[in-house]
């Protein structure tokens, strides 16, 4: 057992207020631990405790108890002896009445209270003993904050853990829980006095027992409350909130139908209120006490409920109607709380009292009003503002009315659909034979804009009720429901009123007759059940109408969108309720159709709306979509045959818009349809199969290479979304033709002289060519363990081919270094290759030898990075400038699979850009005095060899959309860009301090280029040295209108560092600098804008272009 020593130096730790609150509370843990581990009893500590809980030092007794009743807190998983609770919670009861001890007292019992029956409970006898203290002992209201909060959590699980023992205290209890809870203004307690009346009625159900004589006490404390007030909470308050409050107080209403008497006419009160969420609430309130309170009880304030209901709908609801495409599926009207809660009450009111409300309804003067106003206004846009938003008050009521029941439905189309059907003239024509499969008669008459808008509410009601039910069709033929026999005699002639309204081509159709009009043949095509309710000729004549439109009249763009819209909504339906009977129409009509535009070539309807058109009736259902995808392809090859064997130009503007459609509406689709990955393989096999068919070939690279460059995205895109397997398929099926076609071949192009090379590389027909990039398009894409056969050679083409200026090709072999395995792969054969025979191949090849009288001074210099023809690169700059641009070019994106996969080779092509940036070799020839116009043609070499280097930086650190990201599979080290920073900064800085006029500003071009594209988070955390690098780059670069864009991107870097926190501390003692710099940039000859304002001592840049 501890030492009585030991625990008595812990009690006193506790008790004496000398010691802080952490001290405290770790005598309290090492006590809680003693008799947690069985080495101090409960009895021993009590024992040692007794002077400490017994003493007359107010201060010393009440730190005793609270000690105690926080060890109790730390045992409440430990077994305690009956005796043992017995005990304690007669103490801690008695103490109650001590309230200097008070704060102990309340946590010691809350601990036994809340004791589980696993490890000992309080009995109901002693649970009643502390409850008939709490009730005698207690003024809640007289303490403060914290004693008030635990004096409701005692009462609150005494109710709920000990509701018999409790309960027996009747009339007393009660009363002390009035007296307890009156007034309280704390949020935290307030939580907690509701919950305390909310469950009170649980014990007393009796209607007439001792509840019902304080009803009115308790909703008189729960009415000063409503509306909850809470908009400010500030400290411990913080994670209060208003609608948890607010929740909280519409429990303890609706808790008891006591309260119904006093609540219902409070809420109704304040409906009237002008503050919003008083009348939401209100709204809430009644919407959730209705259920609570029962039929009977509600019904006694009907008519008052109802009038105020339809106060607040005619108030709340907007006098503007949407006529979007996007409001087609819904109410039309800007969202409103208000209306929105007013609505939903109003359903559940009728599903509890249908025929009170609906005779209500049916009887109200206001809505019938409504009826008799739109027989005098023929159109929508002759209503006055003030009548439209009464009549979707109307048109809301009654929808919301039929969807309540069946029982609801039939009443409303009983009482109202008649007498709208009379208002559009279709009763007389119903009558005279049912004329619904007869075409010849139409409607050419307008029909009255406000029935129509009626009608389409009660159908839509209709429709909704029958989709969320499936015993609604499921009832016996012989049953007999009045909406069943209104709609299927109607919707014929209602069919054709829609038409009518939809396709008018009078000069005064204005926008709400065209979105009536195609909102309720959507509504109709809509209607589950198949053909039960809405026979299959009003349907597919729904779908014609739409197609119609679609196809003719896309001159009127809101109407168009309109059709399109419903077309997307009816097939999505068709698919959602597996409407079979439905789908075989709307794919026949529909989808075929539709589907057939794309390989049209003469149509009266433009390109561009045909496809959104194919696109958005795909997205409307998977099946459909599939359909969609085999007419795009079948579209793409018919015209790319056109494209190779006429050279058609005609042909070139359409599949320029198919593919671009294919690539960023269907690519994307099938990667999140999952399972159609066939489909994407065998569209890249097709591209290839049907350029290896076509021998013949007319599309010259001159006019079509628009098209090359969006067959290799789609190529890209598609390679990039199959898996391991099918890329193998794809790569093996591009190779055989590439091996095949190409004019030159394979395995002897390096065994050739560089002039022969370069030769062939220009006398390459354009079908080589295509083949070549869409090659390079498929390697851009492949997984890094995708099989590539034959890499060597495939290497050597696409380095000549990037002599010509392909960027493609030498992307694809950036990407070939950044995927290609470290180590050779088991089982391999002579033609794999791995990264460091690639490098070898790309660093030592004669192709890069552009001068043979390379200075040895520079070969010197050159050794340390590597001795090879490139080094030559950087010598021989007047032999032939463009295609060391090329070079350059190829071997930026040749380091930047390198720098993206952390391999040191980066460096060495790295080296290579800044020996062709340095001028000390050439810098004499500006000063020449000979042949002026001959040294200013190389000068100019000169720089666009220099300009080229430092952009391959730009290509080295920038976010590349065409190859080398995520997208294409392309392996990336973390932080590549951090430590390539970290890295090059001071080596360029160093270049920028040595450097000559001539590479001064193509230094700082390069730099620049590298501080654009590192995180800015990264440039701060090295701004001391890069500020003053940016300051001079910012004002060297601003001589070149060429540089105007990297110019800008500094200044966007130089605005990030100011509006960040941490780099305006580190740039405060440069301020002066930074503004004089900025100062001179006012005068940039370009035409920008630069505006420096200062905030709370912080300097802060703004900048724009002038157009």
């Amino acid at each position: 057992m501890a030492e009585s020593t030991q625990l008595v130096r812990h009690i006193e730790s506790f008790v004496d207020s000398s010691h802080s609150p952490s001290q405290q509370a770790a005598s309290l843990e090492a006590i809680a631990s003693l008799l947690k581990n069985n080495q101090l009893t409960l009895e021993t500590l009590v024992r040692e405790m007794e002077g400490y809980l017994t003493t007359t030092d107010d201060f010393i007794r009440a730190r005793g108890t609270l000690l105690l009743g926080e060890v109790l807190v730390q045992l409440a998983s430990k077994p305690l002896d009956a005796a043992a609770i017995h005990s304690l919670i007669g103490f801690f009861s008695d103490r109650l009445a001590d309230w200097r001890a008070l704060r102990g007292a309340l946590v010691g019992c809350l601990a036994l209270i809340r004791r589980k029956s696993s490890g000992g409970m309080v009995s109901e006898t002693d649970a009643k003993a502390v409850a008939e203290s709490y009730i005698r002992n207690l003024q809640v209201q007289s303490l403060g904050q914290y004693e008030r909060k635990l004096c409701f959590e005692l009462l609150e699980c005494l109710l709920e853990r000990y509701p018999n023992a409790v309960a027996s205290l009747g009339d007393n209890f009660i009363y002390g829980i009035c007296e307890a809870v009156v007034e309280e203004k704390d949020p935290h307690c307030l939580m907690l006095t509701f919950h305390i009346i909310e469950v009170l009625p649980r014990l007393f159900p009796d209607p007439c027992g001792p509840l019902a004589s304080f009803a009115h006490e308790l909703f008189e404390i729960l009415e000063c409350y409503f509306p909850i007030h809470f908009t400010h909470p500030k400290g411990e308050d913080a994670n209060m909130k208003r609608d948890d409050i607010a929740r909280a107080l519409m429990l303890a209403f609706s808790s008891t139908p006591l309260f119904e008497p006093y609540a219902i006419p409070l809420f109704l009160e304040k409906l009237s209120s002008s503050l919003p969420y008083a009348k939401v609430d209100s709204l809430r309130y009644l919407s959730y006490c209705t259920v609570k309170y029962g039929a009977d009880r509600m019904a006694k304030h009907g008519k008052a409920i109802w009038s105020s209901l339809k106060d607040a709908v005619f108030t709340s609801l907007d006098s503007v109607l949407s006529f979007t495409p996007e409001s087609l599926e819904g109410v039309g009207l800007p969202e409103n709380e208000i209306a929105a809660e007013a609505l939903s009450l109003l359903q559940k009111l009728i599903v509890q009292n249908t025929n009170l409300f609906l005779d209500l309804i049916v009887g109200d003067e206001d809505i019938n009003m409504i009826f008799n106003m739109i027989s005098s206004y023929k159109t929508y846009h002759e209503i006055p503002s003030q009548s439209k938003q009464k009549l979707h008050a109307v048109g809301r009521i009654l929808c919301t009315s039929a969807k309540a029941s069946i029982l609801s439905c039939d009443r409303i189309f009983e009482c109202f659909f008649n007498r709208l059907m009379d208002i559009l003239g279709l009763s007389v024509r119903n009558s005279s034979g049912h004329p619904s499969s007869d075409e010849s008669i139409l409607i050419t008459q307008r029909c009255n804009q406000g029935a129509l808008y009626l009608s389409i509410e009660l159908l839509s009601a209709c429709r909704d009720l029958i989709a969320s039910s499936k015993t609604v069709l499921e009832a016996p033929a012989h049953t007999e429901e009045t909406w069943k026999h209104l709609l299927q005699s109607f919707s014929p002639l209602l069919t054709m009123a829609f038409c009518s309204s939809s396709i008018c081509t009078s000069e005064d159709n204005h926008e709400a007759d065209m979105y009536c009009g195609v909102k309720g043949l959507l509504i109709l095509g809509t209607f589950p059940g198949g053909y039960l309710l809405i026979s299959k000729t009003v349907f597919e004549k729904i779908l014609e109408t739409f197609v119609s439109v679609v196809s003719m009249d896309y001159s009127n763009t809101l109407l168009w969108k309109l059709a399109l819209k419903a077309l997307v909504h009816i097939g999505s339906f068709v698919e959602r309720y597996h409407e079979s009977e439905k789908e075989s129409s709307y794919m026949g009509i529909v989808v075929e159709r539709i589907v057939s535009w794309a390989s049209v070539g003469d149509f009266s309807i433009p390109l561009p709306l045909r496809l959104e058109a194919l696109i958005d009736i795909g997205t409307s259902g998977q099946r459909y979509m599939l359909k969609v995808v085999q007419g795009l392809e079948e579209a793409i090859y018919s015209n790319l045959s056109e494209i190779y064997v006429q050279g058609s130009t005609k042909s070139e503007e359409i599949v320029t818009q198919l593919l671009k459609c294919y690539s960023n509406k269907v690519i994307p689709w099938i990667c999140c349809a999952k399972g159609f990955e066939e489909f994407l393989l065998q569209f890249a096999i097709n591209i290839w199969s049907q350029i290896e068919n076509n021998m013949v070939f007319n599309a010259t690279q001159t006019n079509k290479r628009g098209v090359l460059d969006l067959m290799m995205k789609a190529m890209k895109l598609a390679v990039a979304s199959c898996s391991e397997e099918k890329q193998n398929i794809i790569v093996q099926k591009s190779y055989s033709i590439l091996s095949s076609s190409t004019s030159f071949p394979l395995k002897e192009l390096f065994q050739q002289e560089r002039s022969q090379i370069v030769q062939e590389v220009d006398n390459s027909s354009s079908r080589d060519e295509w083949i070549l990039s869409l090659f390079a398009a498929v390697i851009m894409a492949v997984h890094p363990k995708t099989h590539i056969p034959n890499i060597r050679p495939i290497l050597y083409l696409f380095m000549t081919s990037l002599l010509k200026g392909n960027v493609a090709a030498a992307q694809a072999v950036g990407s070939m270094v950044n995927k290609l395995g470290l180590k050779s792969t088991d089982g391999q054969t002579s033609s794999d290759c791995t990264l460091e025979d690639a490098m070898d191949i790309i660093l030592n090849s004669s192709i890069w030898i552009f001068h043979n009288n390379s200075s040895s001074d520079i070969q010197a210099k050159m050794t340390g990075v590597h001795d090879i023809g490139l080094i030559n690169l950087c010598d021989g700059l007047g032999s032939c400038s463009s295609l060391q641009i090329h070079v350059i070019t190829g071997l930026a994106w040749i380091g930047k699979g390198l720098l993206m996969r952390g391999h040191d080779k980066v460096k060495d092509i790295t080296m290579i850009f800044l020996r062709c940036l340095e001028s000390s070799q050439r810098a004499d020839i500006s000063y020449q005095k000979k042949d002026i116009s001959k040294n200013n043609n190389e000068l100019d070499s000169h720089r666009s060899v220099m300009r080229s280097a430092a952009d391959a930086f730009q290509i080295l650190m920038c976010n590349s959309e065409m190859c080398l990201n995520r997208e294409f599979h392309a392996v990336i080290r973390p932080l590549y860009k951090q430590r390539f920073f970290s890295t090059m900064m001071p080596i360029l800085q160093s270049l920028v301090v040595k450097s000559e006029p001539l590479s001064r500003p193509f230094l700082f071009r390069a730099s620049a280029h590298v501080i654009i594209d590192t995180p800015l988070f990264v440039v701060l955390s090295d701004i001391k040295k890069i500020i003053p690098m940016l300051l001079d780059g910012l004002s060297a670069l601003s001589n070149d209108i060429l540089d105007k864009d990297v110019l800008y991107g500094l200044l966007l870097v130089l605005s990030g560092i100011l509006t960040d926190k941490n780099g305006q501390e580190a740039v405060s003692d440069s301020v002066h600098t930074i503004v004089s710099c900025l100062l001179g940039l006012t005068q940039y000859p370009h035409m920008m804008v630069i505006e420096l304002f200062k905030d709370n001592n912080y300097i802060y840049l703004s900048f724009s272009w002038c157009s």
